[in-house]
């Protein structure tokens, strides 16, 4: 591909979260209509658990976010990205955001006591695979070609 043709950016034109808060949108309005709860009743098990992913979103998100303010670059996908972001949480991961967004689906599914927005959850996973990541990651390969194909070598997608 010549310079011309490369991409300015992922092309991804709408907050990727968004997904994210579609399945739970969705888990919540089939709930209404069919509710499917997970305990039906207050459960400290439930709530701790709610609790342990809603904080492992924050430490993962804040480890992701940190790394690309450290190399100067925008977090915003429809923004060109200025360095490859491959210390710090991305050597054990290239999408550590969206692994943390799952981190938050799963402590909100807990918070709303329904296993609806689970079911949802394996076509939110192959929605932001297949309209985010596969375009942020050919955008990365064109502008980045040597660096990033190593960095896929050496790093897994997901986890």
């Amino acid at each position: 591909m010549n310079e011309s043709s490369a991409p300015a950016n992922a092309g991804v034109h709408y907050p990727p979260p968004l997904l994210y808060v579609a399945g739970i949108a969705a888990g919540w309005l089939a709930q209404r209509v069919w509710p499917l709860r997970i305990t039906g009743h207050p459960s400290p098990v439930r709530t701790t658990l709610a609790i342990a992913f809603g904080l492992g979103w924050l430490a993962l998100f804040a480890a992701a976010g940190g790394a690309f303010v450290r190399k100067r670059t925008s977090i915003i996908p429809n923004r060109p990205t200025t360095a490859l972001v491959t210390t710090g949480i991305y050597r054990f991961t290239r999408n550590p955001m969206y692994v943390s967004m799952v981190l938050l689906y799963l402590a909100v599914t807990l918070a709303l006591d329904s296993w609806w927005p689970m079911i949802f959850l394996p076509l939110v996973v192959i929605a932001v695979d297949r309209l985010v990541i596969r375009r942020e990651e050919r955008y990365l390969w064109h502008a980045f070609p040597h660096e990033y194909s190593e960095y896929r070598k050496r790093v897994r997608r997901w986890v």
